[in-house]
């Protein structure tokens, strides 16, 4: 038996003890990248993107392509369909959302001491440039987090670099924290509304009036739990169809309803079509 072989024949081995432990697993070729781990999609026949976090446009029974492989049942493990994935594997992957888990990918010396100096200590594992922190918990999965810093949790897979060193603490809310974007900066359209006919006095030009609506109006863009999309819309056709007319709205008050939409995962794109449609609606 060819060292090759034993090497791949000890990937299986290794697949099957962590899929008895609960995590999901998977074969990787040369280069990090998974199969296509069925006979319609061997050597990527089937046109799919297995390195793509979603299964590509094949028609298999069941997903086959990255991380959505991943598996602990010892019967598709060594399965005829896996059987030449894992002749060819290069190393065992791993699911680690699958597992409860989550990996603090670190790319290099940079990285490791960011990591040493903001996040909590964890089980940690050698890579080739640096290290994986696991932790417990699973998240969304997000790349470049910071520079040289990726989390690979929930639709993501990861390299099996053996169990590390260290006890598993908890998932911090620091590592949470991580992915979530911050708000796109708000870049408001600019927008002119005509005076009333006949120019007359606008009747809702008083600071405390105005100022209350628009801090209304954020408040329930803010609070809203659901239908988010409906509830801007209509936020902005109710504070347009009060102080629209008379030239009472700045570019101030417009970019304080968008940042509070934006809060709420409205893209600036969306910020600005739901306002000129409340515009068309009113005539404006």
């Amino acid at each position: 038996m060819t060292q090759p072989t034993l090497i791949r024949g000890e990937h299986l081995l290794t697949a099957l003890s962590l899929a008895a432990d609960g995590v999901p697993v998977l074969p990787l070729r040369a280069g990090k990248v998974p199969f296509g781990n069925c006979r319609t999609c061997a050597d990527n026949a089937c046109g799919g993107r297995p390195n793509m976090k979603t299964p590509g446009p094949c028609n298999c029974p069941a997903p086959c392509h990255g991380w959505a492989a991943a598996t602990t049942n010892p019967d598709v493990i060594t399965s005829p369909a896996w059987a030449s994935a894992w002749r060819q594997a290069a190393t065992v992957a791993y699911h680690p959302g699958g597992a409860g888990l989550t990996v603090v990918d670190l790319d290099n010396p940079d990285a490791i001491d960011w990591a040493r100096a903001n996040l909590p200590a964890t089980r940690s594992v050698r890579t080739t440039r640096g290290e994986h922190w696991l932790y417990q918990g699973a998240m969304p999965s997000a790349n470049k987090v910071r520079p040289g810093v990726d989390i690979k949790s929930a639709m993501a897979y990861a390299r099996w670099l053996g169990p590390g060193t260290g006890p598993v603490a908890t998932l911090p809310d620091a590592v949470r924290a991580l992915a979530v974007k911050a708000p796109a900066p708000v870049r408001p359209t600019a927008v002119t509304v005509p005076a009333p006919a006949g120019g007359g006095t606008c009747p809702h030009r008083t600071p405390t009036y105005l100022n209350r609506g628009i801090a209304m109006a954020e408040q329930r863009i803010t609070e809203a739990s659901n239908a988010v999309h409906n509830t801007v819309f209509a936020t902005f056709l109710a504070v347009i169809s009060t102080h629209g007319r008379c030239g009472c709205l700045t570019e101030a008050h417009t970019a304080r309803l968008f940042a509070a939409a934006q809060a709420k995962g409205e893209s600036p794109r969306h910020c600005a079509d739901a306002w000129a449609n409340a515009l068309t609606r009113l005539g404006l």
